[in-house]
């Protein structure tokens, strides 16, 4: 019983963070009139909103995936715009210490859903 919830708590972040960067890359995309974006960028953002969308299908059984998807979705949109403006390195690095507790939190969970399971 134990495990399911830390299992639900798990799932429930990592669909709220797939939702969330599936909002973000979807807006930016649309807003390509408005803010056209360098060629690399929209390349990225394109394989990184397919796989964004299509992780709530082929990702829902596996952890691995969505932290991989998830990861990789931040990374194409954080990484060009540092490359392109490293001032922006800074707010980036204090914003860090939240989104490192909250990986920290996923995978502790993700640990405890599987160790609960193999000590019953």
């Amino acid at each position: 019983m134990g495990t399911q919830r830390w299992d639900k708590v798990e799932l429930t972040a990592s669909y709220t963070l797939l939702t969330i960067l599936a909002t973000e890359l979807l807006t930016r995309l649309g807003l390509f009139t408005m803010f056209p974006l360098p060629p690399v960028d929209m390349v990225l953002s394109v394989i990184a909103t397919v796989l964004v969308i299509g992780a709530f299908w082929f990702a829902r059984h596996s952890r691995r995936a969505r932290f991989w998807i998830i990861g990789f979705a931040a990374a194409t949109q954080l990484v060009p715009m540092v490359v392109r403006q490293p001032v922006l390195l800074l707010p980036l690095l204090g914003a860090a210490i939240p989104v490192g507790i909250m990986l920290w939190a996923m995978l502790a969970l993700a640990r405890k859903g599987q160790g609960s399971a193999r000590h019953s």
